[in-house]
């Protein structure tokens, strides 16, 4: 197929006629698929059902310190859990929280906490004259924006390439203005695109002169181990050592969690960080609760007892997203390569695929596909604030559908894209 963008007029509008047949006679099939959130599919949550069976009335329900697990207390987690998902984050048990199931909740909370009472006897941000201001790089995690929107936080768009956020933008706006206090960070198999921070832009993070002394780092670690293949697989470097080597222990919150391992909603969560700050949350955390859920750290450690076996079941989830992350990039590769009106990225992990179309035309083609009956995330949510400057990103999320139904939701998509393309193209 010959490039759009060399296309005559009168080429154009024939393709058009013959897209336009294309897409009334998908539309009528009246078919209803689901494309829009990173969500593991039935299949996979179907490999961690085992865990169900790890606990019952019969166990041994304390942990090796002999508390027992159905009881209040151990705020900071059981030590079996720390070692396990300390291992997992790379980090000393000593550095780390266990939480909850959910690492957004932490996210929030570590926000909130910083608003509410302050970073480690800073001024809370809720008593600063002037407006908190956050670094996003973009595309990013559209939860990651709505956390800071919701406490009125200014967003400020950091351009991300495939080694990371543009840290000469992130060095000038953390060493110039005090009122810039954090930076959102997907660091390994990026959301969108599924890019790793290189070895220099971690080491750029770690010498960071904040003006601000409670500036913080949100490195949110989602992806640590969610690899899509064996051999071909990104490398982070730990984002605390490098830290504590250039002399900046307390700058950063690492965040991971289980979310994707075991079960989205009933995993376990945490955040590491330097004494200092761990310290300065649980003195806050102790308000909170008397304790999270132990028995789900208990029921964690005893299923996949140590990192091997987490490894074991990352292959498994691995096997069944891998196919399908193979039909979305294949179905591209071969739909749209060489046209002129797509871009994507080819991650080696992660839940995501990115997809930039011509400029303006992001929210028609979305829009397009779901009158063909395809759900897709809004064009606009990787931005702070729903806004895309140039209208052109959308996040593509393989997982959730079945191998069948992602098949069709993919080949409407690029239909969409190829006929919203013409269309643009036109109105020039």
């Amino acid at each position: 197929m010959k490039n759009y963008l060399e296309m005559t007029k009168e080429e154009l509008l024939a393709l058009k006629e013959e897209l336009d047949l294309q897409f009334e006679e998908v539309k009528g099939k009246g078919l209803s698929l689901d494309m829009s959130r990173g969500k593991p599919g039935a299949e996979q949550l179907d490999i961690s059902m085992g865990m169900m069976d790890i606990l019952n009335s019969s166990s041994d329900l304390k942990c090796e310190t002999g508390v027992d697990c159905r009881n209040y207390g151990v705020l900071d987690g059981i030590p079996e859990a720390k070692r396990l998902i300390g291992e997992m984050a790379e980090v000393n048990p000593d550095e780390i929280i266990i939480y909850g199931n959910s690492s957004l909740n932490v996210m929030y909370d570590t926000v909130a906490h910083a608003y509410i009472h302050g970073v480690c006897g800073n001024t809370p941000w809720c008593k600063l004259d002037k407006n908190v201001k956050f670094l996003c790089p973009v595309p990013g995690y559209d939860r990651h924006f709505r956390i800071t929107e919701s406490f009125g936080i200014e967003m400020i768009n950091i351009p991300m390439s495939p080694d990371g956020p543009d840290m000469d933008l992130v060095e000038k706006y953390v060493s110039e203005d005090p009122m810039v206090k954090g930076i959102w960070c997907v660091p390994k198999y990026s959301n969108p695109q599924g890019y790793t921070y290189s070895r220099e832009t971690v080491a750029r993070f770690a010498r960071l002169k904040p003006a601000a002394s409670d500036f913080r780092i949100y490195w949110d670690n989602a992806y640590c181990v969610h690899h899509l293949y064996d051999t071909n697989q990104d490398f982070l470097v730990e984002i605390l050592g490098e830290c504590a080597k250039a002399g900046n222990p307390d700058m950063v919150y690492k965040f991971c969690s289980t979310s994707k391992i075991s079960f989205p909603g009933s995993g376990i969560a945490c955040v590491a960080a330097s004494p200092a700050n761990l310290k300065d949350l649980l003195a806050n955390m102790t308000v909170q609760t008397i304790g999270h859920d132990k028995l789900n750290q208990l029921r964690h450690v005893k299923y996949f007892k140590d990192m091997d076996g987490i490894r074991q079941h990352m292959r498994k989830h691995a096997m069944i997203i891998r196919p399908k992350f193979e039909i979305v990039l294949d179905t591209l590769d071969r739909e749209l390569s060489g046209l002129g009106i797509g871009t994507w990225t080819n991650p080696h992990g992660g839940y995501f695929v990115s997809f930039d179309s011509l400029e303006g035309c992001a929210k028609a083609i979305v829009a397009k596909a779901k009158e063909a009956g395809v759900t897709m995330t809004g064009a606009g949510a990787t931005y702070p604030y729903g806004k895309d400057p140039k209208d052109t990103n959308i996040r593509i999320a393989p997982t959730f559908p079945s191998a069948e139904n992602l098949k069709k939701a993919v080949d409407i998509f690029v239909l969409c894209v190829k006929l919203v393309s013409v269309e643009k193209l036109l109105e020039k």
